[in-house]
């Protein structure tokens, strides 16, 4: 079986920035040193009015394309990995692809949180091997601006706009993605949720938008904080082991961007040092599915990933959702 080759990577953040200083003039009871202190964000970016999640990722697939050489008629399949789809029908993928004019691919979300784009290199990994796909253009895409209550400061603080691609094919040379892992717990899914739109609630009218159930909610944000740690480690020494590497041997780790003491925390757990972590969480903020997929790609990009470098990309969000992706590049 040929291992999966990553082709190429793209990425994209909206223009408009919004600052920790920016939100406290919103009048939200906050500030700068607040929110770097329990968080390490010191800005985050925003999608225009007009800008939908499908022109984000719009933007990171024309990157990723030009890297890889290759044209929109080249790619069989897109997963969109998102929790803020353009429409609940049709898919985000769907709106991507006509805007992309990739008319051979097959399309489809994926909905895994802040995990999604691991969930989709992972989908498609599996496309790819069964035969069915030969060229895979997976996204990690948010507008996580639209689904937050920008009053409450517990949880607007967190979140950005932005998008992140991979191609993926079969092919023992070039940059080589090892492994993936996933993991589900549904059964704590209701620690992390839009409650509002569904079927199993009021679907949205005007009492249910008063009530705040279209914006995400977080339940018991401490005990999430000691899961997700628990879940990043478990992930990264799923990947380890699995590729029979050790901690010394990977040159990077770029997680979903959540908190900063969050790596802090997991970096003392392997002993690693913190310049091990490639984090762009202070600029952007937590773009969601997005997140990990920028930060590869800036990684590349900027030459902080080299030549034969082992990188982990561990994965932590709502669901409960985790898993871990490890590459050599």
């Amino acid at each position: 079986m040929k291992k999966i080759r990553i082709l190429g990577t793209g990425s994209y953040v909206p223009p408009k920035v919004l600052t920790n200083e920016d939100l406290k003039n919103m009048g939200l009871d906050t500030s700068d040193e607040w929110i770097v202190q329990r968080t390490g964000i010191k800005e985050r970016r925003l999608a225009g009015q007009h800008e939908a999640t499908s022109d984000l990722a719009l933007e990171a697939s024309k990157k990723a394309l030009d890297m890889a050489g290759l044209s929109p008629d080249d790619i069989d399949l897109i997963i969109v990995g998102t929790i803020t789809p353009d429409t609940h029908c049709p898919a985000a993928a769907n709106w991507l692809q006509a805007k992309l004019n990739a008319k051979r691919a097959v399309n489809f979300d994926i909905t895994a949180a802040c995990s999604g784009f691991i969930y989709a290199m992972h989908t498609a990994s599996q496309f790819i091997h069964a035969g069915s796909v030969k060229k895979a253009l997976v996204i990690g895409a948010e507008v996580m601006s639209r689904v937050v209550n920008w009053k409450d400061r517990t949880t607007c603080i967190l979140w950005g706009d932005g998008a992140g691609a991979a191609i993926l094919t079969a092919d023992n040379k070039g940059h080589q993605l090892l492994s993936t892992h996933v993991h589900t717990d549904g059964e704590n899914g209701k620690d992390l949720l839009v409650p509002g739109g569904g079927s199993t609630v009021t679907p949205i009218t005007k009492e249910s938008v008063e009530r705040g159930d279209h914006y995400l909610n977080m339940i018991g944000a401490n005990a999430s904080f000691r899961v997700a740690v628990r879940h990043f480690l478990d992930s990264i020494m799923e990947s380890v082991e699995h590729n029979k590497v050790t901690i010394e041997d990977i040159n990077w780790f770029i997680p979903h961007q959540a908190n900063f003491r969050m790596f802090t925390s997991i970096a003392k757990s392997i002993e690693v040092p913190i310049e091990r972590f490639y984090i762009t969480l202070d600029r952007y903020g937590n773009s969601s599915s997005a997140s990990c997929a920028i930060a590869l790609d800036e990684a590349v990009r900027d030459g902080s990933i080299k030549e034969k470098n082992h990188v982990c990309m561990p994965v932590f969000g709502g669901g409960l959702t985790w898993g871990s992706a490890l590459i050599k590049w």
